[in-house]
């Protein structure tokens, strides 16, 4: 794999974001159960966080709670309690009265029901005959009152038709009818009192798969006929109205809106609007005990809708609310009303899927091309902006205008396809790393392996100007040893000599410059700056020397003269980059420092010495034992270098580096006859001291200060 081949990652990357976003956009559209109870769980939360709160729409709930019940006996009470009940609502001339209630059984407490029960004597049997009818009392009071009744539909099929609806339907565009919300059975009042309605409606309240009562349907279908709800039959006697209006969608897919005299309601495509609740609220309670005692202001009635339902614990008409807990079924069909009426209707309008889906195209592409592309913190980074950007906007919606847009299953498939697709990017990275590793590791110690793996850009074709130390080294008489061993035995040599080398340039975090032959050229400071690359570069050497001089005389003590090793180290300004082009790819150095360091090591073949280091270089350093040799000039250089030799531990605190400062000393100053004669006795004392040699060859030569000048390199 070439570390600039990008095109099969290009190409791959590319292939699997589409699949991503295509196979995110068909989950998206299949909507399982699981992703419907995580949109819906996240429209609970946002009403939970915001419910609407309570206004004082004219809705109220004429509730058979716990106290109706102990005053006025247990449920079912007898019809003409409920008549009662009725006609004193009706006395109070609301809009609109509306039962959610079924009685679909005769009234067992009524006169004639008795008859079948009691043992009565032929007159009172005639007596109890004439009494009136307690369910035809309660169809007079229903006749006389603008009411709507509830009936149940059912999934099975009944033979009870459903009531005969007085409502007309005005269709603009196709019909609904197949869109809705299918029923085959009912289950209705009494006919007698189906007939004194001013209005019928469907009491169904539908759940979601976890229970909960989120949506109300405005209408439905009951085999081939339009039913409108309870709610809808309420609002169109409230609104004085013989008719609905629907409007379809302009593509035929279902409902758009639903008119009820002057209330324009936007629907699902199934004919349902989603319920805004509020918090429960005393206010929309009055109960039915003290209606029936005279302690309701009539005047507190006037105009209003009223509905008439159960809220008593026993009577088990309870429904689950997002909002938590329970509340009675009666009060959803307040709700819903109160919402429309007060205009602050939730809304999830037919092109919020629209948006949802392009959120998930153009948003998937996007986080998708900043994890192939961008390193994994940025790209989370884009990821998590992104989540909040839709968040924020999906709240900003709610919150101000009512609509209803779901990022959560926009976020899990963004989610998914940032998984996937910075997966990938891992995965490749994963094998450009092993390319780096592969390829740096024969002349990068491990951790500036590390640095380029975390900073792949500095691996381009360029260069920068930056200061560093060299160590340079050199076998004398290697083609010797070539010449006088068998060439495998002499590369396995070379090869051990050279591992054990690098190895130790690389415990001090030196860099591999070269290697030519025997040679090694070693940098520090690059491409990771070091702030003490002198130190390192001369604490190297020294390893180095330590290591060579002992493989040397192992060597020896086996009979191979082996060679010994001489080091020049320097430091300097230099260019440090890849170089060679497309054909070949070489990080090094380029300069003037590099040369000097090459010379100096060259030079010690002159000097005597086996290592050379520059004043440059011990500038940076620190607790550093050298003797200086003198003013060094290069061929091809017009000003010396001064350059020293480090002194091994027998020499720190020996007579011969006092004897030996002091000879140079006098060299220095240019006092030669006593330069001569220290030397001359050094020499003699010390005889295997070659550096002390070659100044006493030069001085009796005729040069009289410690500037060297080398004419070869």
């Amino acid at each position: 794999m070439a570390l600039t081949s990008h095109h099969p990652r290009l190409i791959y990357g590319i292939a699997l974001l589409l699949f991503c976003v295509l196979s995110c956009c068909s989950l998206y559209l299949w909507n399982p159960i699981p992703l419907q109870i995580l949109r819906n769980a996240t429209f609970d939360q946002f009403q939970r966080i915001k419910p609407r709160s309570y206004q004082d729409t004219p809705v109220r709930i004429i509730t058979i709670d716990d106290e109706s019940l102990d005053r006025l006996g247990q449920w079912p009470w007898p019809r003409t309690r409920v008549a009662e009940l009725l006609t004193i609502l009706h006395a109070a001339q609301p809009k609109a009265i509306a039962i959610d209630i079924i009685f679909a059984e005769n009234d067992r407490t009524s006169p004639t029901a008795m008859l079948d029960v009691w043992t009565l004597s032929a007159e009172n049997r005639q007596i109890l005959s004439a009494l009136p009818d307690h369910d035809r009392i309660l169809a007079k009071a229903i006749q006389q009152s603008n009411t709507a009744l509830g009936f149940a539909l059912t999934q099975k099929e009944s033979r009870q038709p459903p009531p005969n609806l007085p409502a007309r339907y005005v269709q603009l565009g196709a019909s609904p009818l197949p869109h809705l919300l299918p029923f085959a059975g009912a289950v209705c009042s009494l006919p007698m009192l189906q007939v004194e309605a001013a209005g019928h409606g469907a009491l169904s309240l539908l759940s979601d798969v976890d229970g909960i009562i989120r949506k109300m349907p405005l209408l439905l279908r009951h085999a081939d006929s339009l039913v409108p709800s309870l709610v809808a039959e309420t609002l169109r006697l409230a609104e004085n109205t013989p008719n609905y209006t629907l409007k379809s969608r302009a593509d035929g897919s279902g409902l758009a809106e639903m008119a009820i005299g002057q209330l324009r309601l936007s629907t699902s495509s199934g004919g349902e609007i989603w319920i805004h609740y509020s918090h429960a609220d005393s206010r929309r309670y009055i109960p039915a005990w003290q209606v029936m005692a005279g302690q309701i202001d009539p005047d507190s009635l006037r105009d209003k809708i009223l509905l008439i339902g159960t809220s008593a614990q026993g009577l088990m008409d309870i429904r689950y609310s997002p909002l938590g807990g329970v509340i009675p079924g009666i009060e959803v069909h307040a709700q819903a009303l109160e919402q429309i009426l007060s205009g602050e209707q939730l809304l999830q309008p037919h092109w919020t899927s629209a948006a949802e889906i392009l959120v998930i195209v153009f948003g998937g592409l996007l986080i998708g091309g900043i994890a192939l592309s961008s390193e994994a913190l940025l790209a989370f980074g884009g990821f998590i902006l992104l989540l909040g950007l839709l968040w924020s906007a999906s709240w900003y919606a709610y919150a101000q205008s009512h609509v209803l847009i779901d990022p959560m299953l926009p976020s899990l498939m963004l989610s998914l396809i940032f998984l996937f697709t910075s997966l990938f990017g891992h995965i490749y990275s994963e094998r450009s790393q092993r390319w780096i590793k592969q390829a740096f590791s024969r002349y990068l110690s491990p951790n500036l392996v590390e640095h380029l793996l975390k900073h792949p850009e500095q691996l381009a074709l360029s260069g920068q100007r930056q200061i560093c130390s060299f160590v340079f080294t050199d076998l004398v008489d290697f083609t010797h040893l070539m010449e006088s061993l068998d060439p495998a035995e002499a590369v396995s040599l070379l090869n051990n000599y050279l591992e054990n080398m690098i190895a130790i340039a690389f415990t001090h975090q030196g860099t591999l410059d070269r290697i030519v032959g025997d040679a090694l050229a070693i940098m520090f400071s690059a491409p990771v700056k070091q702030i003490d690359h002198q130190q390192r570069a001369l604490q190297c050497a020294l390893d180095m020397h330590q290591f060579a001089s002992r493989f040397t005389a192992n060597l020896k003590h086996k009979g191979i003269e082996f060679g010994q090793t001489r080091i020049g180290v320097h430091t300097g300004e230099v260019i440090v980059g890849n170089f060679g082009g497309k054909t070949i790819f070489d990080y090094r150095a380029l300069g003037d420092a590099v040369n000097i360091a090459s010379r100096l090591e060259s030079a010690n073949k002159y000097l005597g010495t086996l290592i050379c280091v520059s004043e440059a270089t011990l500038a940076g350093c620190v607790n550093t034992s050298v003797r200086p040799i003198g003013r060094l000039l290069v061929k091809g250089k017009s000003i010396p270098l001064n350059v020293f030799e480090p002194l091994s531990a027998t020499q720190l605190d020996s007579q011969s580096k006092a004897d030996y400062l002091a000879a140079h000393a006098l060299m220095h100053e240019g006092n030669i006859p006593e330069a001569i004669a220290a030397f001359q006795k050094f020499v003699i004392t010390y005889p295997d001291d070659k550096l002390a040699a070659f100044h006493l060859q030069r001085l009796l030569a005729g040069l009289n200060d410690d500037l060297i000048e080398l004419t070869h390199k």
